[in-house]
């Protein structure tokens, strides 16, 4: 899927009324079939520009287009069907804790699914092999019967992710897939997401803390500060110095890797606590 923004400023959804703008004047485009990373220090602006991709926060100013089409012009309706054609990995995925993994991965196919369809899917899987091949591609196949307040975070967050594998989507908007992932999970999870994308021509768009991922597996990197566009490059042009600057006083994030613990603290207040019983 093309999108494109112009002259985009938008406000962080959580911040007080009159707040300055989280990305401002902001223009981009993106062809179809594209893999771009989003790189870039806490609170440059990446996640509120994921939401205004995808059509949850509607821009202050300026305009968007996906698909040929303004989103915030067209009717409910449409907006709707607009929505189904994209899918959002957040980085703590809306799991529900007493859902079993397969139901949650099956998720992703929802836009397509008549009412009737998606309500049958809850109580029984419509593509048991789909689901099981998408959790294959993370790692995670043996988990599929396993209920979601079973899960570590880094294995809800891999279910979040395996979503995508299934969905319909002509484009993947993804926030921060590797935060609760060990070093060898994360070169798979990204492995993955990258093939899978260039396989079916999806437009991948993806925030990262982790530059060194970046580099090694997109071929645009588009550096963000302060809610605004550094550069935009082909990869093999984003140098050191670059780098150095765009995380100016923030080089902690260049060179470390996020605290995982604190991560798993996130997932664990997501997921309520509940009773474990052994029925399915």
């Amino acid at each position: 899927m093309k999108l494109q923004i112009q002259d985009i400023n938008a406000c962080h959804p959580s911040a007080p009324l009159g707040s300055a703008p989280a990305i401002k004047g902001m223009n981009l485009q993106i062809n179809s079939g594209e893999q771009i990373a989003l790189i870039g220090p806490s609170g440059a602006g990446k996640t509120t520009l994921l939401q205004v991709l995808s059509c949850t926060l509607k821009p202050q100013q300026g305009s968007i287009t996906l698909g040929g089409q303004n989103p915030w012009h067209l009717s409910k309706r449409k907006l709707q069907k607009l929505r189904g054609q994209l899918i959002v990995a957040p980085q703590v995925p809306p799991l529900p804790p007493r859902q079993r993994v397969i139901t949650s991965v099956l998720a992703g196919r929802l836009p397509a699914m008549s009412l009737l369809q998606s309500l049958k899917s809850l109580f029984y899987p419509v593509d048991i092999p789909a689901a099981h091949m998408a959790l294959s591609k993370l790692d995670l196949p043996e988990k599929i019967f396993e209920r979601v307040d079973r899960l570590s975070g880094g294995e809800r967050q891999r279910v979040g992710l395996a979503r995508l594998f299934v969905s319909p989507a002509k484009l993947w908007l993804v926030d921060e897939p590797l935060s609760a992932l060990d070093p060898t999970r994360a070169r798979l999870a990204m492995s993955a997401l990258t093939d899978s994308a260039q396989e079916k021509g999806i437009s991948l768009i993806c925030t990262l803390h982790q530059v060194d991922m970046a580099l090694a597996f997109f071929k645009r990197i588009i550096g963000l500060r302060d809610g605004k566009i550094v550069f935009d490059l082909p990869t093999e042009q984003v140098t050191p110095a670059m780098l150095k600057s765009l995380y100016a006083q923030y080089e902690h994030e260049l060179l470390g890797q996020p605290d995982r613990e604190l991560i798993e603290k996130q997932f664990e207040r997501t997921t309520p606590t509940v009773v474990v019983n052994n029925c399915r």
